[in-house]
């Protein structure tokens, strides 16, 4: 069984909702929710007339390979309605895989660890959360390390709640 780090997002519609209803479909047969962190709000980043963020991270176990997995994030990004018509632009759920284990890859279709961890405090803010020592398997440093380096994580705040609570923010 492998460890794997998804960030889940959304800026659309009820957004904590959204997020939750994605961490459902991901508890799964083939994938087991092991942790998940407090949920935030944040800024977006590069296409910025929209609305804010929530972001939350969820640790997994499986048995699918890297691809396996993207393929199934996709089949629960459409369940869920998303329709991105402009890159970085508003979504209704955005799922990504931030970390597999310790493997590298880089192909086309997908890039683990995510390329850009090491810049985003609406990843590493709830990654340090429920991982703090996990290593980048890259940069060879851990995730608290990583965000004592940023200087922008007063764009991303910590909200009341996770996946399990009933609210964490007024929509």
């Amino acid at each position: 069984m492998s460890t794997v780090y998804i960030g889940v997002g959304s800026n659309i519609g009820q957004r904590t909702e959204n997020c939750r209803q994605a961490i459902k479909l991901l508890d799964s047969a083939d994938l087991k929710v092991l942790a998940c962190s407090s949920f935030y709000k944040s800024e977006p980043v590069g296409y910025l007339p929209q609305p804010y963020f929530i972001n939350t991270v969820v640790k997994l176990k499986t048995e699918l390979s890297p691809l396996d997995l993207l393929s199934k994030l996709k089949i629960i990004e459409k369940t869920l309605g998303k329709d991105i018509k402009k890159r970085w632009g508003p979504r209704s759920i955005d799922l990504d895989i931030l970390l597999y284990d310790n493997n590298i890859i880089n192909t086309p279709d997908l890039q683990i660890p995510h390329p850009r961890i090491a810049e985003r405090s609406f990843v590493l803010m709830p990654l340090t959360e429920i991982a703090a020592e996990c290593k980048h398997p890259l940069l060879g440093q851990n995730m608290r390390d990583l965000l004592r380096k940023l200087d922008n994580t007063s764009k991303c705040v910590k909200l009341e709640g996770n996946c399990h609570s009933e609210r964490s923010e007024a929509e």
